[in-house]
């Protein structure tokens, strides 16, 4: 979708208009949402940031998905200048941007990796007043390149359902820190199963029941993993975020953690990954992990797949696992 046919989308006389998810979790879904909701969360956002009219945003995501869209709807609700580039994984490579008044960029992971390996396009990523990162999880690595970061360097949490983030959290400065802050117009519980439970009245109606993992301290919250992600194995529940997250570390190609079943332990670890020396990753698995984390199958492929917007395509790994 171009930016034209947004707006053109955005003007006309319905009140509602279509987003689709993003797929990490299967394939991306259609559904309608209303339009005063959207500016009811761009409205959340600006107040948050402090942003004012004549501010710039700065727009290098897709427009099929709710994250564009939602940078486009806050340009419109706050009258900020809208600069926008064709979505890539080096946004900001040969444009020359400059700020006299605040400024915003929204960003994936990738595209702010990319950025912070060409030293122009760092420097210009260094420039935004306020930079937020979402649609995927931010590793060790890249959150201790940010921590230099001269402006606010922002994580978010949210999705399609909640029109975008319905909560933020610093990865700079002293404000820094693991645990998700929610707008004040956003109260957060959990379910028996520990997942996180949303009540957020001004961008969804009811409230929201994710799968999301979640340890709760003083109106805050932290992300534990996925319900979905976890590996029930000869009784033990394993997190496959969590696995990934100590073996990030050590693995220099790329790699994810996947299950299938088995039919002595229920499931089983698999990893999926890029380098095809099998044995060195084994070997590593087995100098990090506990004994019950290690992966019972490993499985070299040329490319980990991903969605659309670059997270991890977990129905596409259990695919390939179920297949070993």
């Amino acid at each position: 979708m171009t930016l034209d046919e947004f707006l053109t989308e955005w003007n006309n006389e319905s009140d509602m208009i279509l987003v689709h998810t993003s797929g990490s979790t299967g394939n991306p879904k259609p559904m309608y949402v209303e339009k005063k909701r959207m500016l009811n969360s761009a409205r959340i956002t600006c107040d948050f940031l402090g942003l004012r009219p004549g501010d710039t945003a700065f727009l290098c995501m897709p427009l099929d998905y709710i994250a564009g869209k939602m940078l486009v709807v806050r340009s419109i609700e706050r009258k900020l200048n809208l600069v926008s580039v064709s979505p890539s994984g080096h946004p900001l490579k040969d444009i020359c941007l400059s700020f006299d008044k605040p400024s915003l960029a929204a960003m994936v992971p990738l595209q702010v990796y990319n950025s912070l390996n060409v030293a122009a396009e760092a420097e210009t990523l260094r420039s935004f007043t306020h930079l937020i990162i979402g649609g995927g999880a931010i590793d060790d690595e890249l959150a201790k390149a940010l921590r230099s970061f001269p402006n606010h360097v922002w994580s978010t949490y949210g999705m399609t359902e909640t029109l975008s983030h319905i909560a933020l959290r610093r990865l700079n400065g002293d404000g820094a820190s693991e645990w998700y802050t929610p707008f004040d117009s956003v109260d957060v519980s959990q379910n028996e199963d520990g997942c996180l439970v949303i009540d957020a009245p001004l961008v969804h109606d009811g409230k929201l029941v994710t799968n999301d993992i979640v340890e709760l301290k003083d109106g805050k919250f932290r992300i534990l993993g996925r319900k979905d992600n976890v590996i029930c194995s000869g009784g033990i529940k394993i997190q496959m975020e969590e696995v990934e997250h100590a073996l990030r570390p050590y693995m220099e190609s790329n790699f994810m953690i996947t299950k299938r079943s088995d039919k002595k332990f229920g499931e089983i670890v698999v990893l999926i990954t890029e380098n095809d020396n099998i044995a060195e990753v084994e070997a590593i698995c087995k100098r990090v992990l506990p004994k019950y984390w290690c992966p019972h199958d490993y499985l070299h492929i040329e490319s980990i797949p991903l969605t659309e917007t670059g997270k991890p395509a977990r129905i596409k790994a259990l695919s390939l696992a179920e297949e070993i």
